[in-house]
């Protein structure tokens, strides 16, 4: 566990450089970290019998559908956020904050609805075991990402001086 832990780290910090990269581009960082796809890399994690296996794998195609389009609408907001930084107005900020807050419930909503049906599959152990591995994740990308992204107004504090 400590190793995946170790390597999923090192690819976060890579990802920290491709916060505006598209789908394939993160696919072929986590390909290059690990020598894997993500699919792999959480059917290793997970462990389970080739019956699980097969239940949870429809499972996983679905969650991760859902989960590319979240996170395509995550890169948009940030994208958008990047080309309005100098001009941002407070219909801009409104929206830029709302889209963030939707996105983030969409993660959430997602979350849960992954839960139970991963739960019907393989029980709530392993349901549990693969959310708490999701959540891990999404939250050391989102943290990473949001080292990378300049808060409202910081960077007119570093050209003043």
């Amino acid at each position: 566990m400590k190793k995946l832990i170790i390597a999923l780290m090192m690819a976060v910090a890579s990802f920290s450089c491709y916060a505006q990269s598209t789908y394939k581009e993160d696919i072929d960082v986590l390909q290059s970290v690990y020598g894997k796809s993500k699919g792999d890399l959480v059917k290793d994690y997970m462990n389970l019998s080739d019956t699980q296996s097969q239940a949870f794998s429809k499972v996983y195609d679905a969650y991760e559908t859902e989960r590319k389009t979240l996170g395509q609408a995550k890169i948009q907001l940030i994208n958008d956020y990047a080309v309005n930084y100098d001009t941002l107005t407070d219909e801009k900020a409104d929206e830029l904050a709302k889209g963030t807050l939707k996105n983030n419930l969409g993660y959430e909503k997602l979350y849960s609805k992954t839960y139970g049906q991963a739960k019907k599959a393989i029980g709530a152990i392993n349901a549990a075991k693969f959310i708490q591995l999701e959540v891990y994740l999404q939250a050391i990308i989102r943290a990473e990402t949001l080292e990378s992204i300049p808060f409202i107004g910081e960077l007119d504090k570093v050209k003043v001086k």
